[in-house]
């Protein structure tokens, strides 16, 4: 599981996570969602382990989150970082050089389900497709867990609904964990078993999609909105 103790993290004067406190085990989809400011992209790459706390501590399955557990992780950011001359194959040639549980058959099956062509070079596929693409390279790795940074951001319905699909079918969902950050929430709540929402930096809930449902009795927006509100009101904030 994942577990982070306290965990601050500052850039210079600016607080972007304040005392975290939070256990995920294997085995759920948790949307991570909160208003553009609130620590989402910042809480992903320290549990990527590609930057690290100010203060306080995130473990992997009892190890130290660094860059030496990306064999644990596989973390797919929100802007594009591939090169631009690679083919979808070439693309996923290369992650199999880079991660042992890397899947290369799993990748093609991955990229043919989304219609993604293999001999496509990245740099004339739409944004549409290099999302797809994307997706296919995370999925076809065989990680514990699976980091997701707005996976949905600027696509189309159907392309979302297409990379919905692909996650539900492509991880195994008793052993292998899904945390993806997304402001496509009424698109990705039937996905979600649970909720992470930040506020100003701090975890202001962590609740089942069902309990949402079931004991408030509205949607996971309106649940999100009003909390936010409270929680403003309350002046539950740090430094911006």
């Amino acid at each position: 599981m994942i577990v982070l103790e306290n965990v601050d993290k500052n850039y210079g004067k600016h607080q972007a996570l304040s005392g975290l406190n939070l256990t995920i085990p294997l085995g759920k989809i948790i949307g991570l969602v909160g208003e553009n400011g609130s620590g989402k992209s910042t809480l992903l790459k320290i549990i990527a382990g590609l930057t690290t706390p100010s203060s306080g501590s995130v473990q992997i399955d009892e190890l130290k989150a660094t860059r030496r557990i990306a064999s644990k992780i596989a973390y797919m950011p929100d802007a594009d970082m591939f090169y631009p001359f690679f083919s979808v194959e070439r693309l996923f040639r290369f992650y199999e050089t880079q991660f042992e549980d890397f899947n290369y058959s799993k990748a093609c099956i991955v990229a043919q389900y989304l219609n993604v062509p293999l001999d496509a070079k990245l740099k004339n596929l739409s944004k549409g497709n290099r999302g797809r693409a994307k997706m296919a390279a995370t999925l076809g790795r065989e990680a514990s867990y699976y980091l997701l940074d707005e996976p949905f951001s600027g696509f189309d319905p159907l392309v979302r609904e297409d990379i919905i699909k692909g996650m539900i079918q492509f991880t195994d969902p008793e052993t292998q964990t899904v945390l993806m950050s997304t402001h496509e929430i009424k698109e990705a709540e039937p996905l979600l078993d649970a909720i992470i929402l930040l506020n100003h930096g701090k975890i202001l809930a962590f609740e089942e999609v069902e309990t949402i449902r079931d004991q408030y009795g509205v949607d996971a927006v309106t649940w999100m909105t009003k909390l936010i509100k409270e929680g403003d009101l309350s002046g539950n904030k740090t430094n911006r």
